[in-house]
């Protein structure tokens, strides 16, 4: 198996595009980078743990893109509010992120019991 065969490492993959997509051409190039690199964030620690060598090393990562989901989640509210993401299309990042992010504590307790 590959990281890519990974279902939460495609649909955070997937939602980091749209939201690439999304801010191209944004001019709040703060704003735009931190919410970019956030959810880059989260299918790229998916990644790199996995091409660790040990469980443990994986689980840390795993830590990370969750954390990283968090702050996505964040930068996705803050967004709606400050007019920069329509809600609806907020509400709908959002949900995908809290799914992605139970998505990975599932994984990271299938790898704590191995």
């Amino acid at each position: 198996m590959r990281f890519e065969d990974l279902d939460v490492w495609k649909r955070s993959a997937r939602l980091s595009a749209e939201i690439y997509k999304y801010f191209q051409t944004s001019r709040d190039f703060g704003f735009k980078d931190q919410i970019t690199r956030s959810s880059l964030s989260v299918p790229s620690n998916v990644a790199e743990g996995y091409e660790r060598k040990s469980n443990k090393e994986f689980i840390n990562f795993l830590s990370y893109a969750k954390g990283s989901c968090g702050e996505l989640r964040t930068q996705i509210y803050i967004g709606i509010e400050i007019n920069y993401i329509e809600k609806e299309t907020g509400m709908l990042w959002v949900k995908e992120a809290e799914e992605i992010s139970r998505m990975i504590a599932s994984l990271m307790a299938v790898r704590k019991g191995m």
